[in-house]
């Protein structure tokens, strides 16, 4: 039976509801353990920059019973996964959480809204995809379907992509999701041939043995490649990658003896760039090379979603509109903003904010700091010890 909408003094106002006895905390109309408590799970993720109310949460979900609602929200206050802030009764999901509830299963996949849809529907969002470091890559929309799953399909077809955008917009984490057997070459100007290769390294006991380097393994076994930064790498180098990519699938090895490798099925290679990088140079030979150029901004929802503050992610999509428009040089992107969240849950937000201004560049710190005092009404320097 659906419970009655609670009086004065239920978990939507102040004191703690009742314990929802005769309620499963399993939810209703569905038998299976744990149902509700995915689905409050979930949402909180969904709003992790929002402190909520049970009430809230229980009309967002559809749940018959505040008082099963508030059983499942302590239980995840208890796990560590959410923040419970008394009088009123409010909920606030924490890293551990975000990070708990993308690993539920699909029996209650996570939704939002689409506004490209055109008919105000629902689309289901996938679960986050763990990298190889242990973090979580949440996918965004790409075509007609989710980043991590067209890049598979563009493999599938051999159809090269060239990733470009400012740094720490999630470039290489995107990959990274996308493709576990990935091996990775990261560019700087000082990249060289053998990188690429492999060269002749020292044995125990004396002389060398030539190890093949990671563009050689990619071929042989069928790998990913990922070139990162490659607009730093001189041209004559990236050179060596041509051969690999066209119709022949080879290169020839002239450190080895003239050794010819062929690439097997599988073999793939992906670029990333950033083009806003002091000596990036996007040659005509190696853009060619690339069928599907894609543009990688920051995700200032999912950056709301992932625990950072209105005004601090406002402060940033304006700094941002002014590094496109030459007003600044620098600009927070999400690695920066995540990196925010972090600082602020050890030291706390007066910290967070000077950390923000801090690890801008000298000559863009001025623009930062402004912004973010404008955003947040608070005055800030760059991070410093004080006296003892």
């Amino acid at each position: 039976m659906t419970a009655p909408h609670p009086p004065a003094g239920s978990p939507q106002n102040d004191p703690a509801p009742a314990s929802g006895a005769g309620t499963p905390a399993t939810g209703a109309g569905s038998g299976r353990s744990g149902y509700l408590y995915r689905k409050v799970a979930l949402h909180l993720a969904d709003h992790a920059d929002q402190v909520l109310k049970v009430g809230e949460i229980t009309r967002a979900i559809g749940a018959p019973s505040s008082g099963a609602v508030f059983e499942a929200l302590k239980k995840m206050a208890a796990a560590g996964h959410a923040t419970h802030h008394r009088t009123p009764h409010r909920f606030q999901i924490t890293q551990a959480g975000i990070d708990a509830a993308g690993a539920l299963p699909p029996a209650a996949p996570r939704t939002r809204s689409s506004g490209s849809s055109g008919g105000g529907g629902r689309q289901s969002r996938p679960a986050p995809v763990p990298r190889p470091n242990g973090t979580l890559y949440h996918p965004r929309r790409l075509g007609k379907g989710w980043d991590v799953e067209e890049l598979r399909r563009l493999r599938a077809q051999q159809v090269p992509v060239l990733l470009y955008g400012p740094p720490g917009t999630g470039k290489t984490a995107m990959v990274e999701a996308a493709f576990p057997d990935l091996l990775t070459v990261a560019g700087t100007g000082d990249t060289v041939v053998d990188d690429f290769l492999g060269s002749y390294n020292p044995v125990p006991g004396g002389g060398y043995q030539f190890v093949h380097g990671p563009l050689v393994t990619a071929m042989r076994e069928g790998r990913v490649l990922l070139v990162d930064d490659a607009t730093l790498i001189p041209p004559r180098v990236l050179a060596v990658l041509y051969p690999a990519m066209d119709g022949r699938g080879t290169v020839t090895i002239p450190a080895h003896g003239n050794e010819t490798v062929q690439a097997v099925d599988g073999f793939y290679i992906v670029a990333g760039h950033n083009p806003g990088v002091h000596g990036a140079v996007l040659t005509e030979a190696l853009a060619s090379r690339f069928t599907v150029h894609l543009h990688v901004t920051t995700d200032w929802d999912l950056a709301r979603q992932l625990g950072v503050p209105k005004p601090v992610v406002a402060a940033a999509i304006d700094l941002n509109a002014d590094l496109a428009a030459g007003k600044t040089v620098w600009a927070p992107q999400l690695r920066e903003l995540l990196g925010f969240v972090k600082v602020r849950d050890q030291l706390g937000m007066s910290a967070a904010l000077a950390n923000l201004a801090g690890i801008a560049p000298q000559d863009a710190r001025d623009d930062v700091t402004a912004a973010l005092s404008r955003y947040t009404g608070t005055p800030i320097t760059a991070l410093a010890l004080g006296k003892r």
